[in-house]
């Protein structure tokens, strides 16, 4: 059901813009059946509205390995600030001069490898508990914040415009140049996700547990996050950092597919429709086009404050 919909939200996405087509258009577009309707299909729309189902599933099955693992819905990459540091690493590489393309992906992989790597050697005590890795994540987030305010109010104007312009979060600038090798990356890690599924699962029911059946609990916990990080920084490396998109999906898909644990495929079903959806607000619904991680923050924030509010309410 949830693959009819991305299907149908793709098509409708495909036919709307300036050069507005039907649904019938749009599959015969993507069959090459129409010169310039196939050209507006296939080179102008077809890249955006496949990184947005794309990136929108990479962050929603990031979202589902760290809610798993800290058994919280609050602990999605975002808050725990791997996407945050992602940013630092990217601005980091833009302030510095060297600024390209791939110098800005590489910066913004670097960045959320390593706050992942402080993130979980700071809340290390024997183990990685739930609780105090979204603890020490939010912490972290808020020191990497004044980090990137600092590196900005350095940076000279026109610099410091165009880490902002990346840090809102855009789809608008995504071709099949950027797709590509974003597309190669999330490939080569599909199998790694799939492979730790079972772990995962296994890791739901306790340390304890997971240990009896013959699993390594830690080593299994880091090769869980190292892949969740790499998918949250492969998506902030070439669109920037997307919020809420990781923290949402997997809640929403839990409770579409009434599952007691928070499903992975799923969760990246949902992630992709999210983010398509947010992507069609941000350039049709406004007087002008938006980037669409200002959608995604506006609608992600209401639905933190829902979120909050509904766990003090079970917890009183």
């Amino acid at each position: 059901m949830l693959v009819v919909v991305a299907v149908v939200v793709a098509i409708v996405a495909l036919g709307i813009g300036d050069y507005p087509l039907s649904p019938p258009e749009v599959v015969r577009a993507l069959f090459g059946g129409d010169g310039f309707a196939s050209t507006i299909v296939l080179n102008w729309r077809l890249p955006r509205v496949l990184a947005a189902l794309v990136f929108g599933a990479a962050l929603g099955v990031s979202g589902a390995i760290f809610q798993s693992l800290t058994r919280n819905p609050l602990g999605s990459p975002d808050v725990i600030g791997f996407s945050t540091g992602a940013y630092t690493g990217a601005i980091v590489v833009i302030v510095s001069g060297a600024a390209s393309t791939i110098g800005t992906a590489v910066g913004a992989l670097i960045g959320g490898l390593v706050t992942a790597l402080v993130v979980y050697v700071l809340a290390y005590r024997r183990g990685v508990h739930g609780l105090r890795l979204i603890i020490v994540g939010i912490g972290v987030t808020a020191l990497l914040h004044s980090v990137n305010s600092w590196l900005l109010l350095r940076a000279q104007t026109e610099v410091a415009l165009t880490a902002s312009f990346w840090g809102a979060g855009s789809l608008a600038l995504v071709g099949w140049q950027q797709l590509v090798p974003a597309l190669v990356l999330l490939v080569v890690l599909t199998p790694l996700v799939m492979g730790l599924s079972r772990p995962l699962r296994q890791l739901e029911l306790g340390d304890d547990a997971a240990r009896s059946h013959g699993l390594s609990a830690e080593r299994s916990r880091l090769a869980l996050v190292v892949v969740g990080v790499a998918l949250t920084a492969v998506v902030t490396a070439s669109t920037g950092p997307i919020a809420f998109v990781a923290l949402a999906a997997p809640q929403l898909a839990r409770r579409l597919v009434r599952s007691a644990g928070v499903p992975l495929v799923a969760g990246g079903l949902v992630g992709g429709v999210l983010l398509l959806v947010a992507d069609l607000i941000a350039q049709h619904v406004a007087a002008n086009p938006v980037p669409v991680g200002l959608v995604t923050l506006v609608i992600g924030g209401i639905y933190l404050i829902t979120l909050l509010v509904s766990e003090s309410r079970r917890s009183a």
